[in-house]
């Protein structure tokens, strides 16, 4: 509890104060564009990493709650998935699938290096974990939901939570707090690694290139104004993207819904069953389709895509709602002074994550933002993926950072019940 909870008994914006929270929401991602626009600082932060710090603050300050329906039910439920069609629009297969390539390389050995820290940082950590007082088989349940969340999403989390029957508990909710407090540090510190000479000089980086030279030609305060300049848009072009991206999203959950009574509630018994459950995963996840949907209409429908103008902003804008909720509940007091050996085992997983594919990106010789989105595909997802890549103006690794992030909520599972299995949660 902060310390204005204590004074007044409650956050100074509630939980179901809606439009309180819309409006602060709203208003610190326009601040967030507005810096990232104006200063050259804030630009080679990035406005994705200035919301998620406005967020973190008043999400610890006590000036709004850590959870609340309007998180949940409209952002995560309606904003991120409708974002996803229209920042797909200019994903033509037929341009990028090498780089999906190289990507889906680097996020498979960035999961294998969160494999591999998940076992780190257990018998690391399991020694001082005990002699706190803490369950050493609840440590490894926390390493088996942290690998499906650092190989998958959120949903893998709570999936590896459900599994081992510490869903609404206190060893959950803070392993909740650690993970999103680590992944918002960590997008931080991604965003400062594409801009430090140390990494440019040992990696390839022609995307960063491109965006570099295509500002350095315009009249811009910085490189995200002259990216962002002002477009030709009309009331049509409004009307048609919002439709575009309902339909894309309805018709996603219509198909997946025919597949998802295939996956099983428990483990598969035996080769037939665990195909049936891998079918029923993939296939009945809403965001295979969403992206599916997305990249075909993008590739097959290209010179139509092209005249849908105002894709990329509108869908960038929900985006960054998207990113500003992704930091609200990182609660630095309750992890530092209830869990600080949990927030250890994150950062050890995202560490040797971050080992495996910038090492893989330089043994491969490949791009040094292939290294950078792919972390974050495994880290925060194929959202937080895609909403840094068009943050940063390399759009074009926007479509494979979602193909490879959704492969990532499939697997994550399986290597997160993997982990718990081993490690005797």
């Amino acid at each position: 509890m902060t310390l204005l909870e204590k004074l007044i008994g409650h956050t100074l914006i509630q939980a179901d104060d809606t439009w309180g929270l819309l409006g602060v929401m709203c208003v610190s991602v326009a601040l967030a564009i507005w810096l990232e626009q104006k200063y050259r600082w804030a630009s080679r932060i990035s406005g994705c990493i200035i919301a998620l710090i406005l967020a973190m603050v008043m999400g610890n300050t006590g000036i709004i709650p850590t959870a609340s329906v309007l998180y949940d039910d409209i952002v995560w439920g309606i904003v991120v998935p409708m974002g996803i069609p229209l920042l797909l629009l200019e994903c033509n297969l037929k341009k990028i699938w090498r780089d999906a390539g190289r990507m889906l390389t680097i996020f498979l050995t960035g999961a294998a290096g969160t494999l591999c820290g998940a076992f780190l940082a257990f018998y690391v950590l399991q020694g001082a974990y005990a002699a706190a007082g803490g369950s050493v088989r609840n440590l490894a349940a926390v390493a088996s939901m942290m690998t499906g969340t650092y190989i998958g999403g959120s949903v893998n989390l709570s999936a590896m939570a459900l599994q081992h029957g510490l869903q609404g508990t206190d060893i959950t909710a803070a392993a909740i707090v650690a993970d999103n407090l680590l992944m918002a540090l960590y997008f931080f510190a991604l965003v400062a690694f594409a801009g430090m000479r140390f990494f440019r000089s040992r990696f390839p980086h022609p995307h960063i290139q491109a965006v570099e030279q295509g500002a350095a030609g315009r009249d811009a305060r910085t490189q995200a104004a002259a990216f962002w300049r002002r477009k030709d848009i009309s009331l049509k072009d409004i009307a048609f993207n919002i439709a575009y991206a309902v339909v894309v999203v309805l018709l996603s959950n219509v198909i997946a819904g025919i597949f998802s009574p295939l996956a099983l509630e428990g483990m598969a018994g035996n080769f037939q069953e665990a195909a049936v459950d891998f079918v029923g995963k993939f296939f009945g996840s809403q965001y295979v389709w969403i992206t599916t949907i997305s990249v075909a209409a993008a590739t097959l429908l290209d010179k139509q895509a092209e005249r849908m103008h105002g894709s990329q902003e509108i869908g960038t804008y929900l985006i960054y709602l998207f990113l500003f909720v992704i930091g609200v509940p990182a609660n630095i007091y309750t992890v530092l002074t209830k869990s600080p050996l949990l927030l250890a085992l994150a950062f050890i997983m995202v560490a040797v994550n971050m080992v495996f594919c910038f090492g893989a990106a330089k043994l491969l010789r490949f791009d040094l933002e292939d290294a950078i989105i792919a972390s974050n595909a495994n880290i925060g997802g194929p959202t937080t993926a895609a909403g840094m890549a068009i943050a940063q103006g390399w759009t074009k690794l926007a479509g494979p950072a979602m193909l490879v992030g959704v492969l990532g909520y499939v697997i994550g599972n399986y290597a997160g019940t993997m982990v718990g299995i081993l490690l005797g949660a």
